[in-house]
């Protein structure tokens, strides 16, 4: 039979009680997270997010309490009242904080029983059970001490955030969630009027022109913990709802927003007891991607850079690079083969390698020992080593070698664990062209400014008709970098109309389309408009870097599917066909 909680009240958590507490009278309350039974004693593990205390039930002492104790099991919620004592020297348990005091139970509480778990709620690594099985009961997996430690660390960080803001003198500031779809880029989440029957909301992928317009309207310094959307594919670390730290500045210049950013990081790396290097070093997107192939290079890693290699067989417009591996002479065939098929995914035809072992050998047999010999000691390569190499269209080169750069550091155990290596990459380029449709699209978004000296080059190519002029525009963008993963994006803002005209003309709107999608804010940027620019760190991006992992389901509390399946709660669904019929909408086979 259950018992009631009634005035009964917590003392300790079950993570609280210490050598200091021994002769205290004590009430805990939280799951059995484990019992063990050795007739007249009766050994209960008690748990709640705090930790873990031992408590002991004696027969002799309370005989009706280890009577009730014997009965219990896993996941069961009790409250126990009893003394704080001792361990005895050789059954303290240094692993735990409580480790050195156990809690002699006299009374005990049966608050709720429980059905055995689907899984083992103290299990890690690879004896955790699959993920869709843990997110279908998620509510028991957040019972797991990491996912509560993760969720624990979220709330501080987002309190540090806001304190740090608030200490800058930024106003925390509330946009809409419903608002008009502007589909440019990633897809919008489509909410249905019933009011306005044929017209739709959007779920905002950001707050961007909303946190322009604050500037527009004189508010200085914005900030927002947003909730954001985007109906896009799914990666470990992307989300179909993600939150972001929102930021904007009025008359604000590029150091502004990196003093600022820098300041926030090292602050909230402190709650971990991690002091990041400020000032980050800086690199433009050209350089980051000539040494590293990537816009988020993982600066941990020590050597690893593209090196620019001289091939006869080149195709006019292709390059060919590579990477030197320390001690990838030992690299044998099938890890070869793997390496290959990794690079295949990211567009490379093929990875040709060199091996410097005793004597040297290589895939590229038909250039000839003394060519590869040359291409070897070009790029730095000593005895021992391995030259991995790739050759094709520049963007591809890039990718591929950016990502085998990661894998191979992965795999030789080159990444230093507890360092953090944070940068910031500037100058991105405005437009980026995408072959499967013939145009060019924005890298950011459509309301980046481009750098002083390249706005000639936009109207050029505009103005002029010479578009391929766009691929050269660079801007004021920049994002800053932690350990590989891009924790935010930001840019200077255009505050000129006949900017933003230009840019929406070069991403190929009619004057009509602009008017249609964005008419309130070309109107607003007649009123007066301060320039401006801002940031949006990622919060599920930082929270993985802070909480060491590289899954960001490990730090949201209800987190999708790859699939954007909600599997607990399994959504999305269907609706009633009366909903939809007040929708004026039908779903068609």
């Amino acid at each position: 039979m259950l018992d009631h909680l009634g005035n009964l009240a917590r003392t300790h958590s079950c993570g609280a009680l210490r050598a200091e507490n021994i002769g205290n009278r004590v009430t805990l309350m939280g799951w059995v997270a484990k019992r063990r039974d050795f007739g007249e004693l009766t050994f209960i593990d008690l748990r709640d997010r705090a930790g873990i205390t031992q408590v002991v039930f004696n027969s002799e002492d309370a005989a009706e309490a280890h009577a009730k104790a014997k009965e219990l099991r896993g996941e069961y919620v009790i409250a126990v009242m009893g003394e704080v004592v001792a361990r005895d020297a050789n059954t303290r348990n240094p692993k735990i904080a409580t480790g050195d005091v156990e809690v002699h139970a006299k009374e005990l509480f049966l608050l709720n029983d429980a059905r055995t778990p689907p899984f083992q709620l103290d299990a890690s690594g690879d004896a955790l059970a699959s993920e869709d099985l843990r997110l279908k009961y998620r509510y028991l997996d957040l019972r797991r001490p990491q996912l509560q430690a993760n969720l624990h660390l979220r709330h501080r960080v987002v309190n540090e955030i806001r304190r740090y803001m608030t200490e800058q003198g930024f106003t925390e500031i509330e946009t809409p969630i419903l608002i008009k779809s502007t589909p440019e880029g990633a897809r919008d989440y489509i909410v249905p009027s019933r009011i306005q029957p044929g017209k739709f909301f959007a779920l905002p992928q950001s707050p961007q022109l909303f946190k322009q317009l604050c500037m527009i309207g004189g508010l200085d310094k914005y900030f927002q913990i947003a909730h954001c959307f985007r109906d896009e594919d799914l990666r470990a670390d992307r989300q179909p709802e993600f939150t972001q730290l929102d930021v904007e500045m009025r008359f604000a210049r590029l150091e502004d927003i990196y003093s600022l950013i820098e300041g926030l990081f090292a602050s909230v790396f402190k709650l971990i007891k991690v002091e990041l290097p400020v000032p980050f070093p800086r690199f433009t997107f050209a350089e980051a991607m000539s040494r590293w192939g990537s816009d988020k290079p993982d600066l941990r890693v020590q050597g690893l850079e593209l090196k620019d290699i001289d091939l006869p067989s080149l195709s006019e417009g292709e390059q060919s690079k590579g990477i030197v591996v320390p001690g990838g002479a030992k690299l044998s065939r099938k890890q070869l083969d793997e390496l290959q098929e990794f690079a295949k995914r990211y567009g490379a035809k093929f990875l040709a390698w060199i091996k410097l072992g005793e004597e040297i050998t290589s895939s590229l047999k038909t250039l000839g020992a003394d060519v590869v010999a040359r291409i070897a000691s070009e790029v730095g390569a000593n005895k021992g080593d391995s030259v991995l190499i790739v050759s094709g269209k520049p963007k591809v080169v890039a990718a591929s070698l950016g990502a085998l750069r990661n894998e191979v550091a992965k795999r030789e155990n080159l990444i230093p664990s507890e360092v953090y290596a944070p940068l910031w990459v500037t100058d991105f380029p405005m437009f980026e062209f995408h072959e499967e449709d013939g145009r060019y699209y924005s890298m950011h978004h459509p309301f980046t400014s481009p750098v002083d000296e390249d706005l000639e080059l936009l109207e050029r190519a505009v103005e002029g008709g010479q578009t391929e002029l766009l691929g050269q525009i660079r801007t004021k963008a920049y994002d800053p970098v932690i350990n590989g993963v891009e924790m935010a994006s930001g840019s200077i803002r255009i505050h000129r109309r006949d900017v933003q005209r230009l840019v929406f003309k070069a991403l190929g709107m009619t004057t009509e389309e602009a008017r249609e999608r964005f008419g309130f804010f070309l109107d607003a940027l007649e009123y007066g408009t301060p320039p401006h620019g801002g940031i949006a760190p990622g919060i599920d991006r930082l929270m993985m870097v802070l909480a060491g992992t590289d899954n960001m389901r490990d730090v949201i509390a209800f987190p999708k599917t790859a699939s954007a399946a909600g599997l607990m709660i399994d959504a999305p669904g269907s609706v009633d066909p009366k909903q939809l019929e007040e929708l004026h909408l039908r779903v068609v086979p």
